[in-house]
Protein backbone atom coordinates (compact mmCIF):
# COMPACT_ATOMS: atom_id res chain seq x y z
CA UNK A 1 0.00 0.00 0.00
CA UNK A 2 3.15 2.52 0.37
CA UNK A 3 4.16 1.97 -2.92
CA UNK A 4 0.71 3.44 -4.02
CA UNK A 5 1.52 7.10 -2.15
CA UNK A 6 4.83 7.06 -3.92
CA UNK A 7 3.55 7.86 -6.84
CA UNK A 8 4.29 11.85 -8.15
CA UNK A 9 1.38 11.88 -10.05
CA UNK A 10 -0.87 10.36 -7.39
CA UNK A 11 1.13 12.62 -4.43
CA UNK A 12 0.27 15.59 -6.41
CA UNK A 13 -3.87 14.53 -6.75
CA UNK A 14 -3.47 14.32 -2.82
CA UNK A 15 -2.46 17.85 -2.60
CA UNK A 16 -4.13 19.17 -4.93
CA UNK A 17 -7.42 17.96 -3.61
CA UNK A 18 -6.79 18.56 -0.25
CA UNK A 19 -5.70 22.26 -0.82
CA UNK A 20 -8.63 22.60 -2.66
CA UNK A 21 -11.04 21.28 0.56
CA UNK A 22 -8.91 23.57 2.51
CA UNK A 23 -9.14 26.62 0.19
CA UNK A 24 -13.36 26.00 0.37
CA UNK A 25 -13.54 25.49 4.22
CA UNK A 26 -11.05 28.88 4.73
CA UNK A 27 -12.84 30.79 2.38
CA UNK A 28 -15.87 29.90 4.31
CA UNK A 29 -14.65 31.43 7.50
CA UNK A 30 -13.28 34.32 5.76
CA UNK A 31 -17.31 34.48 4.16
CA UNK A 32 -18.15 34.12 8.22
CA UNK A 33 -16.12 37.06 9.70
CA UNK A 34 -16.71 39.83 6.89
CA UNK A 35 -19.85 41.68 7.26
CA UNK A 36 -20.67 41.21 3.54
CA UNK A 37 -21.71 38.48 1.06
CA UNK A 38 -18.33 38.19 -1.03
CA UNK A 39 -19.54 36.24 -3.66
CA UNK A 40 -22.47 38.20 -4.08
CA UNK A 41 -20.68 41.36 -4.03
CA UNK A 42 -18.77 40.41 -6.51
CA UNK A 43 -21.53 39.43 -9.08
CA UNK A 44 -22.83 42.60 -8.36
CA UNK A 45 -19.62 44.05 -9.68
CA UNK A 46 -18.15 45.27 -6.44
CA UNK A 47 -13.80 45.64 -7.49
CA UNK A 48 -12.88 46.20 -3.91
CA UNK A 49 -14.72 43.05 -2.75
CA UNK A 50 -13.05 41.16 -5.51
CA UNK A 51 -9.62 42.36 -4.58
CA UNK A 52 -9.98 41.70 -1.18
CA UNK A 53 -11.22 38.11 -1.97
CA UNK A 54 -8.49 37.24 -4.70
CA UNK A 55 -6.21 38.14 -2.25
CA UNK A 56 -7.23 35.96 0.27
CA UNK A 57 -7.01 33.20 -2.26
CA UNK A 58 -3.79 34.07 -3.44
CA UNK A 59 -2.58 34.30 -0.03
CA UNK A 60 -3.80 30.78 1.19
CA UNK A 61 -2.69 29.43 -1.88
CA UNK A 62 1.01 30.92 -1.45
CA UNK A 63 1.27 29.70 1.82
CA UNK A 64 0.17 25.88 0.74
CA UNK A 65 2.88 26.04 -1.91
CA UNK A 66 5.27 26.76 0.99
CA UNK A 67 3.70 24.29 3.14
CA UNK A 68 4.14 21.71 0.26
CA UNK A 69 7.96 22.41 -0.44
CA UNK A 70 8.96 22.25 2.87
CA UNK A 71 7.19 19.34 4.19
CA UNK A 72 6.96 15.96 2.70
CA UNK A 73 4.11 14.38 4.03
CA UNK A 74 -0.08 15.22 3.55
CA UNK A 75 -0.45 15.97 7.52
CA UNK A 76 2.38 18.09 7.61
CA UNK A 77 1.43 20.35 4.96
CA UNK A 78 -2.22 20.19 6.07
CA UNK A 79 -1.10 21.04 9.68
CA UNK A 80 1.31 23.80 8.98
CA UNK A 81 -1.41 25.00 5.79
CA UNK A 82 -3.96 25.67 8.84
CA UNK A 83 -1.66 26.97 11.07
CA UNK A 84 -0.70 29.76 7.93
CA UNK A 85 -4.27 30.14 7.37
CA UNK A 86 -5.10 31.46 11.21
CA UNK A 87 -1.92 33.64 10.90
CA UNK A 88 -3.57 35.16 7.88
CA UNK A 89 -6.79 35.19 9.50
CA UNK A 90 -5.47 37.18 12.57
CA UNK A 91 -3.63 39.80 10.16
CA UNK A 92 -6.81 40.67 8.66
CA UNK A 93 -8.21 41.43 12.28
CA UNK A 94 -4.69 43.08 12.91
CA UNK A 95 -5.34 45.19 9.70
CA UNK A 96 -9.07 45.86 11.15
CA UNK A 97 -7.53 47.09 14.46
CA UNK A 98 -4.90 49.31 13.06
CA UNK A 99 -7.45 51.05 11.10
CA UNK A 100 -9.88 52.72 14.13
CA UNK A 101 -11.11 55.94 11.55
CA UNK A 102 -12.75 53.37 9.49
CA UNK A 103 -14.04 50.21 9.24
CA UNK A 104 -12.43 47.86 6.65
CA UNK A 105 -15.42 45.71 5.95
CA UNK A 106 -18.00 48.12 5.41
CA UNK A 107 -15.22 50.12 3.07
CA UNK A 108 -14.79 47.28 1.06
CA UNK A 109 -18.74 46.64 0.79
CA UNK A 110 -19.15 49.99 -0.57
CA UNK A 111 -16.65 49.43 -2.92
CA UNK A 112 -13.75 51.29 -2.34
CA UNK A 113 -11.01 50.31 -4.44
CA UNK A 114 -8.50 51.68 -2.36
CA UNK A 115 -9.46 49.83 1.06
CA UNK A 116 -10.08 46.65 -0.93
CA UNK A 117 -6.63 46.90 -2.98
CA UNK A 118 -4.62 47.39 0.75
CA UNK A 119 -6.67 44.23 2.06
CA UNK A 120 -5.48 42.30 -1.10
CA UNK A 121 -1.80 43.60 -0.73
CA UNK A 122 -1.60 42.77 3.11
CA UNK A 123 -2.94 38.93 2.39
CA UNK A 124 -0.23 38.76 -0.39
CA UNK A 125 2.36 40.17 1.26
CA UNK A 126 1.37 38.14 5.12
CA UNK A 127 1.58 35.31 2.80
CA UNK A 128 5.04 35.82 1.96
CA UNK A 129 6.42 36.10 5.23
CA UNK A 130 4.09 33.35 7.13
CA UNK A 131 5.45 30.96 4.03
CA UNK A 132 9.00 31.59 4.84
CA UNK A 133 8.30 30.38 8.42
CA UNK A 134 7.38 26.94 7.49
CA UNK A 135 9.63 24.98 8.05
Amino acid sequence: MTDFWEYTLIETAARYSVVILCLVVFMAVFEIVTSYNNWKEIKNGNLAVAMATGGKIFGIANIFRFSIEHNDSLLQTMGWGLFGFILLLSGYFIYEFLTPSFKIDEEIATDNRAVGFMSFIISVGLSYVIGANII
